[in-house]
């Protein structure tokens, strides 16, 4: 197959296009080529500016795909520019959106199914905060889905969409879990917020791989909305003690009120994982009409210990770089 990956080069584009290739397809990626290219030389990168549809469209001038998995869309009128752009020219086009287009809906309970999906949205925060910013993230992200829901409605436009929660990989540039890695080989104290204490309920990227995998080769899902996402549900506590138990370290776990760590700054580099913004999903839709099987939590997290210990990043990430303080905080606490 023909197969144009929108983004490409570093977390689940790469894997997804090293993948592909290792299949046999041909493989594009559309990006603006500024981050580090390390995908086979097998891959043919186009260039551009996904924001703008001229770039957009000089860059696939004349040509068609068998499908398109769009890793980089986050707003409705890209959404729309990218139908214009793609209708007639794509056998399934593959959307990679979030969990938290259920957050910004009102009176939902946790977990969330795609049917929770329609209804009233709660209004804008102040602008100019953390709120905003992530609400505003998912208000694009429903604009976006419901562009190709209607573009399916109307013109039978081939999309799908798959809504992911917080997800776990090698390739993570933001080191969210190797920054609890890191401190928990350090022996310190985790700094907790009490509230809110979400379980966690994420995916390890490999599966995300797999279900765009499980699209393309059996052409299913079209004009359909998935959760992705892995089947346990744990505590943060409990997700600390399984990762703790990998690397043979007891987990020093100090909850304190999310005020002062915020006043202080340390969040959310000190617990990337306690953020308000952080959905939970259900996965039984794909399973039931993806035949998606989900890698067990204690499996890829033993994956991923293994990969940091044998490939730790040239340097500190920046979480990391406070982590005196941190300690230094916790002590003053007691």
């Amino acid at each position: 197959m023909r197969i144009l990956v929108i983004g490409g080069t570093r977390n689940l584009g790469y894997s997804l296009a090293v993948s592909l290739v290792e299949a046999g397809h041909t493989v594009m990626v559309f990006n603006r080529g500024k981050t580090p290219d390390t995908l086979p030389r097998a891959v043919e990168r186009l260039r551009g500016d996904r924001t703008d549809p001229a770039q957009i469209e000089a860059a696939i001038r004349g040509r068609d795909f068998d499908v398109v998995v769009d890793m980089a869309l986050y707003r409705g009128a890209e959404a729309e520019a990218i139908i214009r752009l793609l209708s007639g020219r794509v056998g399934h086009y593959i959307f990679l959106s979030t969990g938290q287009v259920y957050l910004v809906r009102e009176g939902l309970k946790r977990p969330f199914a795609e049917d929770d999906y329609p209804g009233r949205l709660m209004p804008a925060p102040k602008h100019s905060t953390y709120a905003y910013e992530e609400w505003l993230y998912g208000i694009e992200k429903r604009k976006a889905e419901d562009a190709l829901a209607a573009a399916w409605q109307e013109s039978g436009f081939p999309y799908t969409a798959l809504r992911l929660p917080m997800v776990n990989s090698e390739r993570d540039h933001f080191y969210r879990l190797y920054s609890y890695i890191l401190r928990l080989r350090d022996g310190g104290p985790i700094l907790v917020p009490e509230t809110p204490d979400y379980p966690l309920r994420h995916i390890y990227g490999g599966d995300v791989v797999q279900a765009i995998r499980l699209l393309i080769d059996s052409g299913l899902g079209k004009g359909r909305a998935y959760n992705i996402s892995q089947d346990e549900t744990v505590s943060l506590a409990d997700f600390l003690k399984l990762l703790g138990g990998l690397l043979d370290v007891e987990p020093q776990i100090v909850r304190l009120r999310r005020s002062l760590l915020e006043a202080n700054g340390f969040l959310p580099d000190c617990s990337p994982f306690s953020e308000r913004w952080m959905s939970e999903l259900t996965n039984d839709r794909s399973k039931a009409e993806l035949g998606m099987r989900y890698t067990p939590l204690p499996e890829y997290l033993a994956r991923l210990v293994d990969y940091y210990t044998a490939n730790p990043p040239a340097a500190l990430p920046a979480s990391y770089r406070r982590r005196k303080a941190e300690v230094d905080f916790a002590l003053s606490r007691r």
